[in-house]
Protein backbone atom coordinates (compact mmCIF):
# COMPACT_ATOMS: atom_id res chain seq x y z
CA UNK A 1 0.00 0.00 0.00
CA UNK A 2 1.23 3.51 -0.82
CA UNK A 3 2.00 5.59 2.25
CA UNK A 4 0.32 8.97 2.49
CA UNK A 5 2.84 11.75 2.03
CA UNK A 6 3.50 13.58 5.27
CA UNK A 7 3.94 16.73 3.22
CA UNK A 8 4.15 17.74 -0.41
CA UNK A 9 7.54 18.75 -1.85
CA UNK A 10 5.85 21.97 -2.95
CA UNK A 11 5.77 23.06 0.70
CA UNK A 12 9.46 23.86 0.20
CA UNK A 13 8.59 26.54 -2.37
CA UNK A 14 9.06 30.20 -1.36
CA UNK A 15 6.20 31.55 0.74
CA UNK A 16 4.49 28.18 1.15
CA UNK A 17 2.40 27.92 4.30
CA UNK A 18 0.12 25.15 5.54
CA UNK A 19 -3.31 25.79 7.05
CA UNK A 20 -2.77 27.33 10.48
CA UNK A 21 -4.40 25.37 13.28
CA UNK A 22 -6.71 22.39 13.07
CA UNK A 23 -9.51 21.98 10.55
CA UNK A 24 -11.83 19.29 9.21
CA UNK A 25 -10.89 20.44 5.72
CA UNK A 26 -8.78 18.04 3.68
CA UNK A 27 -5.78 20.36 3.86
CA UNK A 28 -3.01 18.46 5.61
CA UNK A 29 0.36 18.27 3.92
CA UNK A 30 -0.14 20.81 1.11
CA UNK A 31 0.22 24.58 0.86
CA UNK A 32 -2.78 26.63 1.96
CA UNK A 33 -1.13 29.55 0.16
CA UNK A 34 2.24 30.74 -1.12
CA UNK A 35 2.22 34.17 0.50
CA UNK A 36 -0.51 35.95 -1.49
CA UNK A 37 -3.72 33.90 -1.10
CA UNK A 38 -6.12 36.45 -2.58
CA UNK A 39 -3.73 37.29 -5.39
CA UNK A 40 -3.35 33.59 -6.15
CA UNK A 41 -7.10 33.30 -6.68
CA UNK A 42 -7.29 36.54 -8.64
CA UNK A 43 -4.57 35.30 -10.99
CA UNK A 44 -7.09 32.74 -12.28
CA UNK A 45 -8.68 35.57 -14.26
CA UNK A 46 -5.66 35.84 -16.53
CA UNK A 47 -3.64 32.60 -16.38
CA UNK A 48 -3.90 28.97 -15.29
CA UNK A 49 -3.16 28.47 -11.60
CA UNK A 50 -1.79 25.15 -10.31
CA UNK A 51 -3.26 23.88 -7.04
CA UNK A 52 -1.43 21.11 -5.22
CA UNK A 53 -4.10 18.61 -4.15
CA UNK A 54 -1.71 15.72 -3.65
CA UNK A 55 -3.17 15.10 -0.18
CA UNK A 56 -5.93 13.19 -1.96
CA UNK A 57 -5.55 9.45 -2.57
CA UNK A 58 -6.27 7.63 -5.83
CA UNK A 59 -7.46 4.06 -6.24
CA UNK A 60 -7.57 2.19 -9.57
CA UNK A 61 -10.32 -0.31 -10.40
CA UNK A 62 -9.86 -2.40 -13.55
CA UNK A 63 -10.98 -5.68 -15.08
CA UNK A 64 -13.81 -6.91 -17.32
CA UNK A 65 -16.43 -6.46 -14.59
CA UNK A 66 -15.21 -3.07 -13.33
CA UNK A 67 -17.94 -0.93 -14.99
CA UNK A 68 -20.79 -3.10 -13.68
CA UNK A 69 -19.10 -3.60 -10.31
CA UNK A 70 -18.83 0.13 -9.60
CA UNK A 71 -22.22 0.86 -11.15
CA UNK A 72 -23.86 -1.50 -8.66
CA UNK A 73 -22.23 0.20 -5.68
CA UNK A 74 -22.11 3.92 -6.43
CA UNK A 75 -24.57 6.68 -7.30
CA UNK A 76 -23.10 7.45 -10.73
CA UNK A 77 -24.00 5.51 -13.88
CA UNK A 78 -20.76 3.78 -14.84
CA UNK A 79 -21.74 0.54 -16.60
CA UNK A 80 -21.64 2.19 -20.03
CA UNK A 81 -19.06 4.91 -19.35
CA UNK A 82 -17.09 5.83 -22.49
CA UNK A 83 -13.34 6.31 -22.49
CA UNK A 84 -12.59 9.79 -21.16
CA UNK A 85 -15.64 9.83 -18.89
CA UNK A 86 -15.24 12.18 -15.91
CA UNK A 87 -17.68 12.74 -13.06
CA UNK A 88 -17.97 12.09 -9.36
CA UNK A 89 -19.83 9.44 -7.40
CA UNK A 90 -21.17 8.80 -3.91
CA UNK A 91 -21.23 5.78 -1.68
CA UNK A 92 -24.42 5.93 0.38
CA UNK A 93 -25.66 3.94 3.34
CA UNK A 94 -29.00 2.11 3.29
CA UNK A 95 -30.80 5.30 4.38
CA UNK A 96 -29.27 7.32 1.55
CA UNK A 97 -26.80 9.22 3.74
CA UNK A 98 -23.42 10.08 2.22
CA UNK A 99 -20.51 7.94 3.36
CA UNK A 100 -17.89 8.65 0.68
CA UNK A 101 -17.53 11.13 -2.19
CA UNK A 102 -15.05 10.33 -4.97
CA UNK A 103 -14.09 12.00 -8.22
CA UNK A 104 -13.97 9.55 -11.13
CA UNK A 105 -12.10 9.22 -14.41
CA UNK A 106 -12.30 6.29 -16.86
CA UNK A 107 -9.66 5.80 -19.54
CA UNK A 108 -11.41 2.92 -21.29
CA UNK A 109 -9.66 0.25 -19.24
CA UNK A 110 -9.30 1.58 -15.69
CA UNK A 111 -11.45 3.66 -13.37
CA UNK A 112 -9.48 6.10 -11.23
CA UNK A 113 -11.28 7.25 -8.10
CA UNK A 114 -9.75 9.95 -5.90
CA UNK A 115 -11.00 11.16 -2.56
CA UNK A 116 -9.75 12.80 0.65
CA UNK A 117 -7.14 10.84 2.56
CA UNK A 118 -9.44 10.48 5.58
CA UNK A 119 -12.03 8.61 3.47
CA UNK A 120 -9.60 6.47 1.52
CA UNK A 121 -9.10 3.48 3.82
CA UNK A 122 -12.79 2.90 4.56
CA UNK A 123 -13.79 3.37 0.93
CA UNK A 124 -11.10 0.99 -0.31
CA UNK A 125 -12.07 -1.58 2.31
CA UNK A 126 -15.71 -1.32 1.22
CA UNK A 127 -14.85 -1.92 -2.44
CA UNK A 128 -12.65 -4.90 -1.64
CA UNK A 129 -15.31 -6.40 0.60
CA UNK A 130 -17.84 -6.23 -2.23
CA UNK A 131 -15.75 -7.94 -4.92
CA UNK A 132 -17.09 -11.48 -4.33
CA UNK A 133 -16.92 -13.17 -7.76
CA UNK A 134 -16.51 -10.01 -9.83
CA UNK A 135 -13.53 -10.05 -12.18
CA UNK A 136 -11.95 -6.81 -10.97
CA UNK A 137 -8.63 -5.68 -9.57
CA UNK A 138 -8.45 -2.91 -6.98
CA UNK A 139 -5.07 -1.23 -6.72
CA UNK A 140 -3.58 1.53 -4.59
CA UNK A 141 -1.79 3.97 -6.86
CA UNK A 142 1.20 6.26 -6.45
CA UNK A 143 -0.56 9.09 -8.28
CA UNK A 144 -1.21 12.64 -7.10
CA UNK A 145 -3.79 15.22 -8.18
CA UNK A 146 -2.79 18.65 -9.44
CA UNK A 147 -5.64 20.99 -10.32
CA UNK A 148 -5.45 23.74 -12.93
CA UNK A 149 -7.96 26.62 -12.76
CA UNK A 150 -8.05 29.60 -15.08
CA UNK A 151 -9.14 30.84 -18.53
CA UNK A 152 -10.65 27.94 -20.47
CA UNK A 153 -8.43 27.73 -23.55
CA UNK A 154 -5.10 28.28 -21.80
CA UNK A 155 -5.99 25.94 -18.95
CA UNK A 156 -7.12 23.16 -21.27
CA UNK A 157 -3.95 23.49 -23.33
CA UNK A 158 -1.76 23.00 -20.26
CA UNK A 159 -3.90 20.17 -18.89
CA UNK A 160 -3.33 18.30 -22.16
CA UNK A 161 0.42 18.01 -21.56
CA UNK A 162 2.12 14.65 -22.06
CA UNK A 163 3.20 12.51 -19.15
CA UNK A 164 0.03 12.53 -17.07
CA UNK A 165 -1.88 9.41 -16.01
CA UNK A 166 -5.09 11.22 -16.87
CA UNK A 167 -6.55 14.68 -17.40
CA UNK A 168 -10.20 15.50 -16.77
CA UNK A 169 -12.31 18.62 -16.98
CA UNK A 170 -14.61 19.35 -14.05
CA UNK A 171 -17.66 21.12 -15.45
CA UNK A 172 -19.61 23.12 -14.60
CA UNK A 173 -17.34 24.93 -12.19
CA UNK A 174 -17.15 28.70 -11.68
CA UNK A 175 -16.46 31.40 -14.26
CA UNK A 176 -13.02 29.78 -14.48
CA UNK A 177 -12.30 26.42 -16.10
CA UNK A 178 -11.04 23.57 -13.92
CA UNK A 179 -8.95 20.58 -14.99
CA UNK A 180 -7.53 17.88 -12.73
CA UNK A 181 -4.42 16.01 -13.83
CA UNK A 182 -2.91 12.93 -12.20
CA UNK A 183 0.86 12.51 -12.10
CA UNK A 184 3.31 10.18 -10.39
CA UNK A 185 4.08 11.51 -6.92
CA UNK A 186 7.81 11.58 -7.54
CA UNK A 187 7.20 13.84 -10.56
CA UNK A 188 5.14 16.54 -8.83
CA UNK A 189 7.91 19.13 -8.84
CA UNK A 190 8.98 18.30 -12.39
CA UNK A 191 5.44 18.67 -13.71
CA UNK A 192 4.82 21.89 -11.79
CA UNK A 193 8.07 23.39 -13.11
CA UNK A 194 7.04 22.49 -16.66
CA UNK A 195 3.61 24.06 -16.20
CA UNK A 196 5.12 27.24 -14.78
CA UNK A 197 7.53 27.45 -17.72
CA UNK A 198 4.49 27.25 -20.01
CA UNK A 199 2.67 30.13 -18.33
CA UNK A 200 0.97 28.79 -15.20
CA UNK A 201 1.30 30.19 -11.68
CA UNK A 202 1.36 28.33 -8.39
CA UNK A 203 -1.58 28.83 -6.02
CA UNK A 204 -2.55 27.40 -2.67
CA UNK A 205 -5.47 25.31 -1.51
CA UNK A 206 -7.13 28.44 -0.10
CA UNK A 207 -7.65 29.75 -3.63
CA UNK A 208 -9.10 26.40 -4.68
CA UNK A 209 -11.36 26.35 -1.61
CA UNK A 210 -12.77 29.78 -2.43
CA UNK A 211 -13.58 28.56 -5.93
CA UNK A 212 -15.11 25.38 -4.50
CA UNK A 213 -17.38 27.36 -2.20
CA UNK A 214 -18.43 29.57 -5.11
CA UNK A 215 -19.24 26.41 -7.08
CA UNK A 216 -21.35 25.07 -4.20
CA UNK A 217 -19.32 21.86 -4.04
CA UNK A 218 -19.27 20.33 -0.56
CA UNK A 219 -16.32 18.63 1.05
CA UNK A 220 -17.60 15.73 3.09
CA UNK A 221 -15.62 16.30 6.29
CA UNK A 222 -16.37 20.02 6.48
CA UNK A 223 -19.76 20.58 4.86
CA UNK A 224 -21.72 17.40 5.59
CA UNK A 225 -22.68 15.51 8.71
CA UNK A 226 -23.74 11.93 9.37
CA UNK A 227 -27.30 12.74 8.21
CA UNK A 228 -26.52 14.48 4.92
CA UNK A 229 -28.32 13.09 1.87
CA UNK A 230 -27.40 14.00 -1.73
CA UNK A 231 -30.30 16.34 -2.45
CA UNK A 232 -29.15 18.70 0.31
CA UNK A 233 -26.32 19.76 -2.01
CA UNK A 234 -27.91 20.55 -5.41
CA UNK A 235 -24.53 20.47 -7.15
CA UNK A 236 -24.31 16.72 -6.49
CA UNK A 237 -27.39 15.88 -8.60
CA UNK A 238 -27.20 15.25 -12.37
CA UNK A 239 -29.57 17.64 -14.16
CA UNK A 240 -29.83 18.23 -17.88
CA UNK A 241 -26.37 18.13 -19.41
CA UNK A 242 -24.66 18.51 -16.04
CA UNK A 243 -22.88 15.34 -14.96
CA UNK A 244 -22.46 15.50 -11.20
CA UNK A 245 -22.38 12.68 -8.62
CA UNK A 246 -25.90 11.25 -8.63
CA UNK A 247 -27.46 9.82 -11.79
CA UNK A 248 -31.25 9.83 -11.49
CA UNK A 249 -32.00 7.16 -14.10
CA UNK A 250 -29.83 4.18 -13.24
CA UNK A 251 -30.29 0.77 -11.66
CA UNK A 252 -30.40 -0.13 -8.01
CA UNK A 253 -27.60 0.73 -5.59
CA UNK A 254 -27.50 1.11 -1.84
CA UNK A 255 -29.36 4.24 -0.77
CA UNK A 256 -31.18 4.72 -4.08
CA UNK A 257 -34.59 4.50 -2.43
CA UNK A 258 -33.97 7.73 -0.55
CA UNK A 259 -32.66 9.46 -3.66
CA UNK A 260 -35.71 8.40 -5.69
CA UNK A 261 -38.17 9.33 -2.96
CA UNK A 262 -36.77 12.83 -2.49
CA UNK A 263 -36.46 13.39 -6.24
CA UNK A 264 -40.00 12.27 -7.08
CA UNK A 265 -42.08 13.06 -4.03
CA UNK A 266 -40.44 15.20 -1.39
CA UNK A 267 -37.65 17.64 -0.73
CA UNK A 268 -34.60 17.44 1.46
CA UNK A 269 -35.20 18.93 4.91
CA UNK A 270 -32.02 20.97 4.59
CA UNK A 271 -30.32 22.78 1.73
CA UNK A 272 -26.69 23.75 1.17
CA UNK A 273 -26.24 27.40 0.26
CA UNK A 274 -23.44 29.93 0.09
CA UNK A 275 -23.30 32.66 2.70
CA UNK A 276 -21.63 36.04 2.54
CA UNK A 277 -20.22 36.93 5.94
CA UNK A 278 -19.63 40.32 7.53
CA UNK A 279 -16.03 41.09 6.65
CA UNK A 280 -15.72 43.73 9.38
CA UNK A 281 -16.24 41.23 12.20
CA UNK A 282 -13.16 40.89 14.46
CA UNK A 283 -13.35 37.10 14.47
CA UNK A 284 -14.30 34.44 11.96
CA UNK A 285 -16.80 31.70 12.85
CA UNK A 286 -15.55 28.14 12.76
CA UNK A 287 -16.76 25.14 10.79
CA UNK A 288 -19.58 23.48 12.72
CA UNK A 289 -20.85 26.70 14.32
CA UNK A 290 -24.61 27.04 14.80
CA UNK A 291 -26.41 29.46 12.48
CA UNK A 292 -29.31 31.39 14.01
CA UNK A 293 -32.12 33.53 12.66
CA UNK A 294 -34.12 35.54 15.17
CA UNK A 295 -32.43 33.62 17.95
CA UNK A 296 -33.55 30.25 16.57
CA UNK A 297 -31.06 27.63 15.38
CA UNK A 298 -31.60 27.15 11.64
CA UNK A 299 -28.43 25.52 10.38
CA UNK A 300 -24.76 24.65 10.61
CA UNK A 301 -21.74 26.38 9.12
CA UNK A 302 -19.45 24.52 6.73
CA UNK A 303 -16.32 25.65 4.89
CA UNK A 304 -15.32 29.26 5.62
CA UNK A 305 -12.80 31.01 3.38
CA UNK A 306 -11.82 34.48 2.18
CA UNK A 307 -12.63 35.10 -1.48
CA UNK A 308 -10.75 37.56 -3.67
CA UNK A 309 -13.97 39.30 -4.75
CA UNK A 310 -16.57 38.64 -2.05
CA UNK A 311 -14.50 38.66 1.12
CA UNK A 312 -15.41 35.97 3.67
CA UNK A 313 -17.82 33.39 2.25
CA UNK A 314 -19.01 30.01 3.48
CA UNK A 315 -21.10 26.98 2.70
CA UNK A 316 -23.91 26.22 5.12
CA UNK A 317 -26.59 23.61 5.72
CA UNK A 318 -29.84 25.44 6.40
CA UNK A 319 -33.28 24.17 7.30
CA UNK A 320 -35.69 24.79 4.45
CA UNK A 321 -37.94 26.65 6.86
CA UNK A 322 -35.18 29.24 7.22
CA UNK A 323 -35.41 29.92 3.49
CA UNK A 324 -39.11 30.75 3.60
CA UNK A 325 -38.31 34.32 4.56
CA UNK A 326 -36.15 34.69 1.46
CA UNK A 327 -32.47 35.40 1.08
CA UNK A 328 -32.65 38.74 2.90
CA UNK A 329 -33.07 37.06 6.28
CA UNK A 330 -30.44 38.18 8.80
CA UNK A 331 -28.34 35.30 10.07
CA UNK A 332 -26.05 35.26 13.08
CA UNK A 333 -23.09 32.90 13.52
CA UNK A 334 -21.38 33.37 16.88
CA UNK A 335 -21.83 37.12 16.62
CA UNK A 336 -20.93 37.38 12.94
CA UNK A 337 -23.69 38.57 10.60
CA UNK A 338 -24.34 36.70 7.37
CA UNK A 339 -26.68 36.71 4.38
CA UNK A 340 -27.64 33.99 1.93
CA UNK A 341 -26.21 34.47 -1.55
CA UNK A 342 -29.33 34.29 -3.76
CA UNK A 343 -27.36 32.87 -6.68
CA UNK A 344 -26.58 29.77 -4.61
CA UNK A 345 -30.22 28.72 -4.37
CA UNK A 346 -31.19 25.94 -6.81
CA UNK A 347 -33.35 26.93 -9.76
CA UNK A 348 -34.23 23.33 -10.65
CA UNK A 349 -34.98 20.60 -8.12
CA UNK A 350 -36.89 18.31 -10.45
CA UNK A 351 -40.56 18.10 -11.44
CA UNK A 352 -41.61 15.84 -8.52
CA UNK A 353 -43.39 13.38 -10.80
CA UNK A 354 -44.48 11.24 -7.88
CA UNK A 355 -46.12 14.17 -6.14
CA UNK A 356 -47.98 15.10 -9.33
CA UNK A 357 -49.22 11.52 -9.63
CA UNK A 358 -50.48 11.61 -6.05
CA UNK A 359 -52.32 14.84 -6.76
CA UNK A 360 -53.96 13.33 -9.85
CA UNK A 361 -55.13 10.32 -7.83
CA UNK A 362 -56.64 12.68 -5.26
CA UNK A 363 -58.36 14.64 -8.01
CA UNK A 364 -56.32 17.79 -7.41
Amino acid sequence: MVDVLNSSPLLQRPGAAEFAGTTPLDAKGVAWHYGEPLGEQRAMDTQPVIIDRSQRRIIAVAGPDAPEFLNNLLSQKLDDAPSGFAASALDLDAQGRILHHADVFYDGATFYLDLPAAQYETFTAFLRKMVFWSDVTITDTDLAILTLIGPADATEALASMDGTAFSRRVSPWTAHARFDIAVERDRIEEVVDTLVERGAALGGLMAFTAERVRAGEPELGADCDEKTIPHEAPRLINRGDRIAAVHLEKGCYRGQETVARVENIGRSPRLMVMLQLDGSAPTEPEIGATIRAGGRAVGTLGTVVHDADYGPIALARLKRSALNAGTAVDLDIDGVSARIDPDSLPTDEGEKAGRKAQQRLRGN
